[in-house]
C-alpha cells in the first residue's frame, strides 16, 4: 500500500508533533524552578532499571538452549557487556560494544 503525498506530508507532521509533544510537555509541567513530586522522582530512580531489565528479558526471550547455538553467542555478548560496564562504566559502550560482538558471533563464528 503506497501513501499519496499528502497522506505522507500527514504522516510525518503527526509523528513530528507527537515527538516534540513528549518532548517538551515534561519541561511545562515540570520547570527547573520548581521540585518535581516525589513519585516523578522516584520513577525517575527506578524506571532506567526497570527498562534495562525489560530490554534483557525481551532480547532473550526467544534463545533456546536445546537447539541451534544453545545460547552460547548470547551468554557471550552478555558477559562482555557486564565485563565493559565494570570496566569502564559506559553504558554506550558497554551496549555497543556487546551487540558488535554478538553480530560478529552469529555471523561469523556460530553460523
Amino acid at each position: 500500500m503506497t501513501m499519496s503525498l499528502w497522506q505522507a506530508v500527514a504522516t510525518i507532521a503527526v509523528v513530528a508533533f507527537g515527538t516534540m509533544l513528549t518532548r517538551f510537555v515534561p519541561f511545562l509541567l515540570f520547570p527547573e524552578s520548581k521540585e518535581p513530586p516525589r513519585f516523578i522522582r522516584y520513577l525517575g530512580k527506578v524506571l532506567p532499571y526497570a527498562m534495562t531489565g525489560l530490554l534483557v528479558v525481551y532480547s532473550l526471550k526467544d534463545v533456546s538452549l536445546m537447539s541451534g547455538s544453545h545460547g552460547i553467542p548470547e551468554a557471550i555478548a552478555m558477559l562482555a557487556i557486564i565485563a565493559l560496564h565494570v570496566w569502564k562504566k559506559n553504558m554506550l559502550l558497554s551496549i555497543a560494544g556487546g551487540t558488535i560482538l554478538y553480530m560478529l558471533l552469529v555471523q561469523l563464528v556460530f553460523v
